[in-house]
């Protein structure tokens, strides 16, 4: 029996790299989204948890595609933090940030979530960090900022213990800036267990829906291109652009998983579906499976 009760926020997974890596190593973040101040007797009946304000804060190391849809890796730092001030839960993972409005009761083992959800997409902003010289050829984007907002429910102690938990999650961003002009759509899903006061794991899954600008933006091969890059023309329609899975774990180095210092890690796959794993952007210069990890160091406060 855990002297702790354990909560964990949803995760989802976004449009650049940098997130996918910053959202895996969040998975470990969350975990111990809500201190837990009151002792309790592991051979006694339930005791009611105080639950109070956290902050946990990261830095990793994360080895990313040079844009989405590559075969080509570099490493990248990967920001994180997560936590919970005054019943209002927070999430920024490197280019993503969401909030939770919905301040639930100390001791619910419900977790209903909603809020705004922000990201900046810098997918093929520049140049300087592409390998591949036919996607380098290609004309460059403009970074886009994607607002939106999102619902989801969790429920703690129901599988393996009563501190691990389930949350399911959708959510909704449009392009503000007009440089896709279109709107993603995201369903996800997550589930966090401790394994002891020190140590804890995750796994989670989510996928992308897009429209057709949104493809044609970052995905197409425009006729007047194809000398430049050597690459086929191709045009992009909307639909679902890609599924992610993935882990993360922490372990604690100092104090426990509520507290301290700790080593933080995690990992995706990605796999590109439809049109966005047909054009030659991601099927000729890239791949469909793209791979991302990260590891590094985080504090809970």
């Amino acid at each position: 029996m855990f002297a702790a009760r354990f909560a964990a926020r949803p995760l989802r997974s976004a449009v650049r790299p940098l997130h996918l890596a910053a959202a895996a190593l969040a998975a470990s973040l969350a975990l111990p989204a809500a201190a837990q101040t009151s002792p309790v007797d592991p051979n006694g009946p339930p005791t009611p948890l105080v639950t109070g304000d956290t902050v946990t804060v990261a830095v990793a190391g994360a080895w990313l595609p040079d844009y989405e849809g590559s075969n080509d890796y570099s490493l990248t730092p990967g920001p994180a933090a997560i936590g919970t001030l005054g019943g209002i839960s927070f999430q920024v993972l490197g280019n993503r940030a969401s909030v939770d409005l919905i301040a639930d009761a100390p001791t619910s083992r419900w977790d209903f979530q909603a809020g705004p959800v922000g990201l900046v997409n810098f997918n093929r902003v520049s140049r300087k960090g592409i390998d591949d010289p036919r996607v380098k050829a290609l004309p460059t984007t403009s970074t886009a900022l994607e607002l939106g907002g999102y619902l989801g429910i969790g429920r703690t102690g129901l599988i393996t213990s009563d501190y691990d938990k389930l949350s399911v999650a959708v959510s909704y961003r449009y392009d503000v800036t007009g440089i896709h002009d279109s709107g993603v759509l995201q369903p996800s899903v997550s589930y966090y267990t401790p394994l002891s006061l020190k140590s804890a794991v995750g796994v989670f899954a989510s996928a992308e829906k897009v429209e057709r600008a949104y493809g044609r933006t970052y995905f197409d091969v425009r006729p007047q291109d194809v000398a430049a890059s050597g690459l086929p023309a191709f045009r992009t329609r909307g639909g679902w652009k890609n599924y992610v899975v993935g882990v993360a774990g922490t372990y604690s180095l100092t104090g426990d998983l509520l507290h301290g210092w700790k080593v933080i890690a995690g990992g995706t796959y990605k796999r590109m579906l439809n049109d966005f794993g047909d054009t030659p952007i991601v099927s000729i210069a890239g791949s469909r499976d793209q791979w991302l990890g990260a590891i590094g160091i985080g504090y809970t406060f």
